[in-house]
């Protein structure tokens, strides 16, 4: 008969096997499956591992296009990577549950697993139980795949839904994108008070990114087909936007603008929390000294001037105007920086 401390070995490593298995399952489908956001730390470790390797290869690149090129690698290995730690855990924790019930040496046992968890059949077992474990775990390897594969047309989905609107604001707003020449696009047919579609369609925008960047995180680290577009630049362009048309323009402001601007600011707030635990505490309320030689403070009335060229009717008190656009922008900005950041966007200022 085994000595009890062989038979406590075993049972202590059959846990262990078990909290190996439960933990890559769990985040299989709190990944794909649960209908909310939750940070999984398991992919976290992953992908953390993985930007290692990438921001090391992005520093020895000379210029922006070619860290570009290697960044929008970065997203689609993560994604693969994460259905291969899950199945090596799975691995491991039958490996663990087969020596566990007996089923002979380490090897012999990893065998087993390997061959089990790849439908192969080339391992031989020795009794029912292990059968049992066997097909259970042909099981597992087959749905963890299968959640990665179904889940990749709502991936790709997502992410076209929302290049889709990153590419039509470049066309609205020039070259280079600025608010200001947004702002003349809206007001080409003489007003910008009825544009109350336009800036529907940026609210539903809006409110994809926050869904789809919080409930499947990957898709914040999918890079835009052109190098110089950005979904981040793209949504501090249309914030941007907003607010300089609320300081600026005399005139009511648009309840649709104040709505849009309002979903843009949770949206990236809301991201920006779900990567960055401190977000909660990060000041958002610190205001400009707003005085003329303030960089951010020419950038402004370079852009009023643009405004005015446009036809737009501007108020009077210009330092009244720019803190006003400061305190809006002080609603988002901290976010902004954060996924710019992140992201390695291009470089990314004040869109005025």
């Amino acid at each position: 008969m085994p000595h009890p401390l062989f038979l406590g070995l075993r049972l202590l490593t059959g846990l262990g096997g078990v909290v190996l298995i439960i933990t890559a399952l769990s985040a299989a489908i709190r990944s794909f499956v649960l209908p909310r956001n939750e940070v999984v730390r398991l992919n976290v470790w992953v992908f953390l591992s993985i930007r290692l390797f990438f921001d090391g290869a992005a520093r020895l690149a000379n210029s922006y296009e070619r860290r570009d090129r290697i960044m929008a690698h970065y997203a689609p290995v993560a994604l693969v990577a994460l259905p291969v730690v899950w199945e090596a855990l799975v691995s491991v924790g039958y490996t663990a549950l087969y020596w566990a019930v007996g089923e002979g040496s380490w090897r012999h046992c990893y065998e087993l697993s390997g061959s089990s968890l790849l439908t192969l059949g080339t391992t031989d077992m020795n009794h029912a139980l292990t059968a049992a474990l066997t097909y259970s775990e042909a099981t597992l390897g087959l749905l963890l795949l299968t959640l990665l594969l179904s889940y990749l047309p709502t991936i790709y989905q997502a992410f076209s839904r929302r290049e889709v609107t990153v590419a039509l604001l470049e066309l609205r707003a020039g070259t280079p994108a600025t608010a200001a020449n947004l702002l003349g696009w809206l007001n080409s047919d003489g007003s910008v008070q009825n544009d109350d579609q336009q800036w529907a369609e940026w609210e539903r925008w809006f409110v994809e990114v926050e869904e789809s960047h919080t409930s499947l995180p990957i898709l914040t680290f999918f890079r835009s087909p052109q190098p110089g577009r950005s979904w981040v630049n793209g949504s501090g362009l249309i914030l941007d936007t907003a607010a300089l048309l609320f300081a600026v323009v005399d005139g009511p402001r648009p309840r649709q603008v104040e709505i849009t601007f309002k979903a843009g600011c949770l949206a990236l707030n809301r991201v920006y929390r779900f990567f960055d635990e401190k977000a909660g505490a990060a000041p958002t309320n610190s205001l400009p000294e707003g005085g003329t030689d303030d960089p951010g403070r020419t950038d402004f009335d370079a852009a009023c001037g643009e405004l005015a060229e446009h036809g737009l009717a501007l108020c009077e008190d210009r330092a009244a105007a720019w803190l006003r656009y400061c305190e809006l922008r002080s609603r988002y900005v901290p976010a902004l920086d954060f996924l710019a950041r992140l992201t390695m966007a291009p470089g990314l200022k004040p869109t005025v």
